[in-house]
């Protein structure tokens, strides 16, 4: 199931797992840029930066709600010093995420995960 290749994913950051999982016209929404980021080359990029800032020792998934083809999972982790509070919602289709959505509290959170996601992202 796509769920547990997702959390194979986070546990490991074997990024192969994404080429397997990302559907082509995967679409990735942001919680800091305002327009959706369209295919898989972006959703991949944004997904392993966010795996490089977010999942470290701290990181987890705290409830998990699914429904067909969708499941919306809450995180929580340590940024530096500031807890990080979130939902991803995950929606699939053949096997493979199609939409992949992000939102994130509180805004002191926000603004630091902006920042380390943008160091990350200049460099691709």
């Amino acid at each position: 199931m796509v769920i547990e290749k997702w959390h194979k994913f986070v546990e490991t950051k074997d990024i192969s797992i994404l080429d397997s999982l990302i559907s082509e016209d995967a679409v990735f929404y942001s919680p800091v840029v305002h327009t959706p980021q369209k295919g898989e080359k972006i959703t991949k990029i944004y997904l392993k930066a966010a795996s490089e800032v977010l999942f470290d020792s701290s990181f987890k998934y705290i409830s998990e709600i699914h429904h067909n083809n969708q499941a919306i999972c809450e995180f929580e982790c340590m940024l530096d010093d500031i807890y990080v509070n979130g939902v991803d919602i995950i929606s699939w289709h053949n096997n493979k995420i199609t939409n992949f959505k992000v939102m994130v509290r509180p805004l002191k959170g926000i603004l630091l995960l902006k920042d380390k996601m943008a160091k990350i992202l200049v460099k691709n």
